[in-house]
């Protein structure tokens, strides 16, 4: 197993500076965007955590919209979060962007501490590994896109870097990977690593079963209150997302050649200053492999297995928002390869001076072209997402009925009926979620008013329909700009 130091204790000072960072990396990004435009989300989908949220609060209701309870929310845990900042006042802006900074924090905080442990020649007078959590650009933007991925992020990050250091705490590890699922399904991988290594380390098949048998009982205390809370809802044991999601995207995403794929995967990793300490995490984990250190095997075996289990089915979104959950275990290999090899006593001193200075140098370069691309795209929700939301709730006959693709904006604000063509909260368009014609006769069918989408979605559907908004002809236009248009639907 990795070689561990008898002092991990982390001083205040060290946490303090860690939060201090944390807090200008996460107001930066705020104030761009506020100066681009005004402070909002990235994602559409925040709107959709934020909506459950508040009829979570306001009404005891687990329903995107009042009376129609819905098993449409990906991250329950992550919804339960947002509702106190409405029992608080503090939504929907500032709230999540405090919930980001404390999981920031508690990120910077874990990866200096394991750090710590793990390598007993690193003691820097400041905790620069913590820094460089706190302000590579995939954590900092999680931490204001209003979404769950960071949430997610730190409990497999904790989940992983603990089992590094302390394998066997078998019952507070599957805890929380059982807690994970409640963030978000995936969470049920980090089963495979906890087993793998308790069955590795552990020296007989009676302390084998004991181990297995602690993580599988403390797992199941919230996976199974978790299956029970969809069946319930849904009468299915996965939230409608899950089957949504692969349903609209997933064919399509296997058409595309296998490089156009791989390319989508691989910049978001290597498009940040991971690229400097790519070198270390080969090293360390090589290191580690040789060690026969089955806790660094399992989690790289979850690493690769989790990011295919991604490229399989569904693109990676935005930014990578999907795989950045698995990011913060490898950023913390290549610091583990590197600060090992900065500060043993044969290091070259100019290089491990140098070295934290680039990866200083280059996290603030990347902060702030993300900021900027950040701002851009919470610009663009806020003129097309709720910029059309607000205007269909003040120009639209309040009885009509919406079909909306892309809900979020729409729900928080407008208070219409509505069917969602992703199928979030309307999972019987699942079946025939691309099916234009079919799509056609289900609008129909329900008494649908309005199309509210983006007209590249839906081309077929919006080519013989009244636009209403925005003014002018603007959707026929330009049929593939990305702006999002009400038309006219019966």
């Amino acid at each position: 197993m990795a070689r561990v130091s008898t002092e991990s204790n982390l001083r205040v000072e060290a946490r303090l500076l860690i939060a201090a960072l944390a807090l200008v990396a996460v107001l930066f990004y705020v104030l761009v965007s506020a100066r681009t435009f005004r402070v909002g989300f990235p994602l559409d989908d925040a709107w959709i955590h934020l909506t459950f949220a508040r009829n979570f609060a306001e009404l005891g209701e687990w329903a995107f919209r009042p009376g129609q309870t819905s098993a449409g929310s990906t991250s329950p845990l992550w919804t339960i979060l947002l509702a106190a900042g409405f029992f608080l006042k503090l939504a929907p802006y500032i709230w999540p962007f405090f919930l980001g900074w404390v999981l920031l924090t508690l990120l910077g905080i874990q990866a200096e501490i394991v750090t710590r442990r793990i390598v007993t020649t690193y003691h820097p007078r400041l905790p620069w590994v913590g820094f460089f959590f706190v302000t590579v650009w995939h954590l900092t933007w999680s931490a204001v896109s209003g979404m769950e991925t960071l949430l997610h992020g730190f409990i497999i990050f904790y989940v992983l870097s603990t089992l590094l250091v302390e394998p066997r705490r078998y019952i507070a590890l599957g805890f929380l990977t059982g807690l994970s699922v409640w963030v978000r399904p995936d969470g049920i991988t980090l089963l495979g690593p906890l087993l793998l290594t308790a069955v590795m380390i552990e020296k007989n098949n009676r302390d084998r079963g004991n181990a297995v048998f602690k993580i599988l009982v403390a797992f199941s205390a919230f996976f199974l209150p978790y299956l029970l809370f969809n069946l319930a809802l849904s009468g299915n044991p996965w939230p409608n997302t899950f089957y949504a999601k692969q349903a609209e995207y997933q064919a399509a995403w296997l058409s595309l050649s296998l490089s156009y794929r791989l390319n989508n995967y691989l910049m978001p990793i290597l498009a940040s200053p991971f690229i400097v300490i790519l070198p270390g995490a080969i090293i360390w984990m090589g290191r580690r492999i040789r060690m026969r250190d089955w806790a660094a095997i399992a989690s790289l075996i979850w690493f690769f297995g989790y990011i295919m289990l991604y490229f399989l089915r569904l693109p990676a979104y935005q930014h990578g928002r999907y795989i950045i959950p698995a990011f913060p275990i490898l950023y913390l290999w290549g610091i583990l390869g590197m600060a090992e090899t900065v500060t043993s006593e044969k290091a070259n001193q100019t290089i491990a001076r140098v070295w934290p200075l680039l990866l200083g140098v280059l996290c603030a370069i990347f902060s702030v072209i993300a900021a900027q691309q950040n701002a851009s795209d919470v610009a663009w929700i806020e003129q097309e997402m709720v910029g059309t939301a607000k205007w269909v709730q003040n120009n639209i006959p309040p009885d009509a009925i919406l079909a909306v693709h892309d809900i979020g904006a729409i729900g928080y604000f407008d208070q219409h009926r509505m069917i969602d063509l992703a199928g979030l909260v309307s999972p019987d368009v699942v079946p025939f979620i691309r099916d234009q014609e079919r799509i056609a006769a289900y609008l129909d069918e329900h008494g649908a008013n309005y199309l509210v989408t983006i007209p590249s979605f839906y081309p077929k559907l919006v080519s013989n329909h009244e636009q209403v908004y925005p003014p002018g002809n603007t959707c026929r236009l330009e049929p593939t700009a990305e702006k999002m248009c009400v038309f006219r639907w019966k």
